[in-house]
């Protein structure tokens, strides 16, 4: 690994730079053969146009995260709080304006007329944020008014903006957060009080909305799930069934070393190969060998994520750090689960491979913090090194 980096300068954990950067090349080529037929419809066939837009969006995103692990991580806290402020009314304005395939998830940015995902900066706001005020709750975690309440206030705020209409990334979200709340030393009784509450809530929640005759995005939700569970109308309709059956015939196919990069068949076919079903190409052109390629980089993501924050210096190091992997690790199992049909369509995009805007981008943020964790603790740990070699020289 020191041979990769040498003559290099990059600092933090350079295990976690060399996921992401094979992570990103295995995007580029992923994310050319995925969207010929896209090209085809939209491009007139110019299929490098969604290469070079992807390329120059992976390059800003890794400008993005080495500009943001040379910021110091203790920084991010009294960040945390100005993105949590930002995030809220813009979920608010999101869920009140946005609308793009029958759901309020994106917003314009005027001029330059990109849409913009306000969950992706509300879910990296919040997991900065929750680590911000379980660090600083430590010394009363287990007080239920001066610790709990305060601590699940914006969780339940963001979860209850995002939900309506993106079921799974407020799911995912919460998850990720009930899992800080655990490593924070919140009272178990209080976190299963949450998790039963919100499983409450939730029913109550479709209740209503069926009661009002409002069915939004319930009706997706309840179809997705009738399909994965093969009971309800939707095991009937082939068009319900759609996306499941051709993602299975991507990975039937792929065998145990795929038919080769660009001879995809099912790209044609599955909607969004590029993105929320860009796993089950990659597996029918690259077969077995290749999907477990890409599920041990994200694993090993995970197991450095893992090791940073136990390594850290500060609570909320070790929070931030913990926060940040688990939620790509775990939006990144979800969208496999679904390519193989493990888990109902949820449309969760695999991170750093599938093609996108801001959503890259605010991965590379979190990936760059992560690194900013790494970063300060392996100075730290140089600088301790060395006192101790000069100590052991002065003994000498």
């Amino acid at each position: 690994m020191e041979q990769v980096f040498k003559g290099i300068k990059v600092e933090g954990d350079r295990v976690v730079w060399a996921v992401v950067i094979i992570l990103s090349l295995f995007s580029v080529v992923a994310v050319y053969t995925a969207t010929g037929s896209l090209a085809f419809n939209k491009q007139a066939g110019n299929t490098e146009y969604y290469l070079l837009k992807h390329v120059m969006i992976l390059l800003m995103g890794f400008g993005i995260m080495y500009l943001a692990h040379y910021i110091r991580y203790n920084y991010y806290s009294r960040i945390a709080q100005i993105l949590l402020f930002i995030a809220v009314p813009l979920l608010a304005v999101t869920l009140a304006t946005g609308q793009v395939n029958g759901a309020s998830r994106w917003i314009m940015i005027p001029v330059i007329n990109l849409t913009f995902q306000s969950s992706d900066f509300a879910k990296l706001a919040l997991v900065m944020y929750l680590a911000r005020i379980l660090s600083k709750k430590q010394e009363n975690i287990k007080s239920f008014k001066e610790a709990f309440v305060p601590i699940m206030l914006p969780v339940g705020i963001v979860c209850m903006l995002i939900l309506p209409a993106n079921f799974s990334t407020a799911a995912l979200l919460f998850t990720t957060c009930i899992v800080l709340m655990f490593i924070g030393r919140v009272s178990i009784k209080y976190i299963a009080a949450t998790v039963g509450t919100a499983i409450v809530a939730f029913g109550l929640f479709l209740l209503i909305m069926s009661a009002l005759g409002i069915k939004g995005r319930i009706g997706v939700w309840i179809a997705r799930i009738e399909s994965f569970i093969g009971t309800g109308e939707a095991e009937k309709d082939d068009d319900k069934t759609y996306q499941v059956d051709h993602a299975k015939m991507a990975v039937a196919t792929g065998g145990i070393v795929g038919k080769g990069p660009g001879h995809s068949i099912q790209r044609i076919s599955l909607p969004h190969p590029y993105s929320d079903f860009i796993y089950a190409i990659i597996i029918e052109e690259y077969g077995f060998i290749g999907g477990m390629i890409v599920l041990v980089l994200y694993l090993i993501l995970m197991l450095r994520g893992v090791k940073i924050a136990a390594n850290a210096t500060t609570p909320f190091g070790t929070l931030l750090a913990m926060g940040c992997c688990f939620m790509l690790v775990f939006q990144a199992m979800i969208n496999m689960a679904v390519a193989v049909n493990l888990f109902p369509v949820t449309g969760q995009s695999l991170p750093l491979i599938s093609m996108g805007g801001t959503s890259i981008w605010f991965t590379s943020l979190a990936i760059g913090i992560l690194l900013s964790v790494s970063r300060k603790d392996s100075k730290e740990t140089a600088a301790e090194a060395q006192t101790m070699k000069g100590g052991e020289y002065a003994m000498a």
